[in-house]
């Protein structure tokens, strides 16, 4: 019996992931983030998509609700911000993350735009996936006006 019970405990810690292996899944999901950052920056919108699931099943919030697809969040970003000034200087706070699975995350954070003449901010809420061993944004909940 003790034998079993020594057996079940070694699969069991063979198997559980380790504190340091979450910190390191969940350092790849900030620089997912932090990459973003500096393709906006930068005034690269294709850069930044490349954080988003390409993939017409993408789920984002938009004015009207929410929609779906890569290439649609893409346009609706091309148009929404046609240039580099109007895209301001974009930053962001992580709030949490947190690893729901070894393929599934979810973090929580705000953002901010500091433009010539306004200071757009807001809360997100973005679900990542680990696809192809990148982890990437399959869902994204952005609200203007955050409030602590």
């Amino acid at each position: 019996m003790l034998r079993y019970i020594a057996l079940l405990l070694f699969i069991f810690n063979s198997c559980a992931k380790s504190p340091q292996s979450n910190i390191i899944e969940i350092d790849a999901i900030k620089k997912v983030l932090e990459t973003q950052q500096i393709c906006w920056n930068n005034g690269d919108i294709d850069g930044f998509m490349f954080g988003y699931w390409n993939s017409n099943k993408l789920k984002f919030s938009w004015v009207n609700g929410i929609e779906y697809g890569w290439k649609n969040l893409l346009e609706k970003y091309k148009i929404s911000y046609p240039t580099k000034e109007s895209m301001g200087e974009f930053s962001f706070e992580i709030l949490d993350v947190k690893l729901t699975s070894d393929t599934t995350a979810v973090l929580n954070g705000k953002w901010e735009l500091i433009r010539k003449n306004d200071n757009p901010k807001g809360s997100f809420s973005y679900v990542f996936k680990k696809i192809e061993n990148n982890w990437l944004i399959i869902s994204d909940y952005t609200t203007d006006e955050y409030y602590p």
